[in-house]
């Protein structure tokens, strides 16, 4: 697992490694003030969140107790707080990769300054 998130996060990567991508996150680094901790659990949440929708979506309603589009639009709001809590739990170790490769790249950007 850990070598898929090492690939994952060399892509992206190589992916912000454009010009206007350091912009950005320079303004967002001056924005924030460099609150990298809280942006890779807020990545690592909204990750955690995207896998385990398919798991939900994949649960049949009993028609009697539940359904409609109100149980939809509130179970994604459910999986939503399901992922926050995991990942405030400990998550799966993707918030600390991704706050190394944030502080990286801000490193990189202010050696091109």
């Amino acid at each position: 697992m850990s070598n898929s998130i090492d690939s994952t996060i060399q892509f992206a990567t190589q992916q912000s490694n454009d010009a206007s991508a350091v912009k950005k996150l320079n303004g967002l680094t001056a924005k924030h003030g460099g609150d990298f901790d809280a942006a890779a659990n807020e990545f690592e949440a909204m990750f955690i969140t995207q896998m385990l929708k398919p798991l939900f979506e994949s649960i049949e309603v009993n028609p009697m107790f539940g359904g409609g589009k109100g149980e939809e639009i509130f179970q994604g709001f459910l999986v939503e707080e399901y992922g926050k809590s995991l990942s405030q739990a400990g998550g799966i170790g993707l918030a600390d990769h991704v706050k190394q490769e944030l502080i990286r790249i801000q490193e990189a950007a202010q050696a091109q300054q």
